[in-house]
């Protein structure tokens, strides 16, 4: 505790004192800079199962397909699975493909209801790049757990998305618990 004479005005420093509060989210610079533009001549899905699963964000790996984190998320937890094979389409998919998206999925929802205690999930794919898929060109289904609350006004005004965990965090819990978790 200190008395006040050891405390300095804030008059003279830049910026006015308010009632906001900050979030500092450095890491998110990236993606409102623009993004970088990694693996321009390589599909990012076909690269990321060739790494390791911490560098790559892969948090469980199938036969057939394999599920990652989101490098630009929605929200934290925001999970792709993705088939092995550079496909653009989801009816490009084998039965095999389409069976094991369908239960890496399933698994997802559980695995990331457990550890984040979500109120819901946006599920889908965007096919081509007209109708908003980034990587066209690779199959890939977006998992976004939600909360009821998860929404403000920074995605509306400031086209900016405040995430309180970091992506290495995310991928280390959401791994371990996929370990454990157990299949239906």
């Amino acid at each position: 505790m200190t008395d006040d004479a050891s405390l300095e005005s804030a008059a003279h420093l830049v910026g006015v004192p308010d009632e906001f509060q900050r979030l500092w989210t450095p890491h998110r610079m990236a993606y409102i800079e623009g993004g970088p533009k990694p693996h321009v001549d390589e599909c990012p899905f076909c690269w990321a199962p060739q790494q390791d699963d911490e560098s790559a964000l892969i948090v469980a790996r199938g036969t057939h397909a394999y599920v990652l984190l989101n490098l630009f998320p929605y929200n934290s937890g925001h999970l792709l699975v993705c088939p092995y094979r550079h496909i653009p389409l989801y009816d490009d998919a084998t039965v095999d493909e389409v069976a094991e998206i369908g239960a890496l999925t399933q698994k997802a929802m559980r695995v990331v209801r457990a550890t984040s205690n979500n109120d819901g999930f946006n599920i889908g794919m965007n096919q081509g790049a007209v109708a908003g898929a980034g990587i066209a060109g690779h199959l890939h289904q977006h998992l976004v757990p939600r909360w009821a609350q998860d929404a403000n006004f920074f995605p509306i005004i400031a086209r900016t998305k405040a995430l309180p965990q970091l992506l290495g965090d995310v991928r280390r819990t959401l791994a371990e618990a996929w370990n454990a978790a157990e299949s239906h």
